[in-house]
């Protein structure tokens, strides 16, 4: 591919659609993700005394079950982010490889 074929492709608007829609959700479930991390480590830092109690004075503390939330979300966070992207995102993908394709094959012509 020529520089005039990689700038045609970086111009389609079904590329640049794919592109945003793509970066939009990645970083809008890692911003979640952060936050929720981030809010964690804080709690382990500032409030220990609340971690180490335990529901209706259980053998569990909160610490545990906020912990295992935070790997949960993770695994949710992928799930959401496959969903989106196998619902729309291959969707546009694929939309914008028929027209970089077609690009493409304009070299033989040119």
């Amino acid at each position: 591919m020529d520089e005039r074929q990689v700038e045609q492709i970086l111009q389609n608007p079904k590329f640049k659609e794919m592109v945003a829609k793509k970066s939009k959700l990645s970083w809008t479930l890692t911003a979640i993700m952060l936050f929720v991390y981030v809010g964690f480590m804080l709690l382990v830092g500032y409030n220990k005394a609340f971690l180490k109690s335990s529901f209706d004075g259980g053998v569990i503390t909160w610490g545990i079950p906020l912990g295992l939330g935070i790997i949960v979300l993770s695994f949710v966070l992928c799930g959401v982010y496959s969903f989106i992207a196998n619902r729309s995102l291959d969707q546009l993908n694929a939309e914008a490889m028929k027209e970089v394709e077609a690009i493409a094959h304009e070299k033989g012509n040119h």
